[in-house]
């Protein structure tokens, strides 16, 4: 089959755009509140920073609350699974783990998803969701909420 120009042309300005970012929550099974039980944050930030290498996606900030988790993530370029492959083989992954320590512990099925559009949206929901511990009454400020971070830095 022939190629056409002009679709030549367009491979290559999408060769050059970065990938999507991906805002993500993804909640206990009916919100149980053990993800700041020590030392399931720090296995949650584990699985994260080990996403590149096993899912092929980069986890930017992340906050994680009692029953539920957000995060932003992209596709890595080289051999990224789809989101949603992504997010369920991290979701079984964490989740493993987790029953380690509460036996019980399930993800709910669903997760939320939201692409961003621009630079500026990242920063708004960052601190729309850094705010979130604050709101739900657990922290007076923001900073003080110990589980939250940056997994990897996701450029614009």
């Amino acid at each position: 089959m022939k190629r056409r120009r002009h679709l030549q042309r367009l491979e290559r300005v999408y060769a050059d755009l970065r990938g999507p970012v991906f805002f993500l929550t993804c909640c206990t099974h009916r919100r149980v509140r053990v993800l700041t039980t020590n030392p399931i944050p720090g296995m949650l930030v584990m699985s994260w920073k080990e996403a590149k290498d096993v899912h092929g996606w980069l986890v930017g900030r992340y906050v994680i609350m009692p029953d539920h988790v957000h995060f932003f993530a992209a596709p890595a370029r080289d051999g990224a699974k789809s989101l949603g492959r992504f997010v369920s083989s991290w979701k079984t992954w964490s989740g493993n783990r987790i029953r380690a320590i509460a036996p019980s512990f399930r993800w709910q099925r669903e997760f939320f998803d939201h692409l961003l559009r621009s630079e500026e949206s990242y920063q708004q929901k960052w601190e729309y969701v850094r705010a979130n511990p604050v709101r739900a009454g657990l922290v007076g400020s923001a900073d003080e909420w110990p589980y939250q971070g940056e997994a990897n830095a996701l450029m614009w």
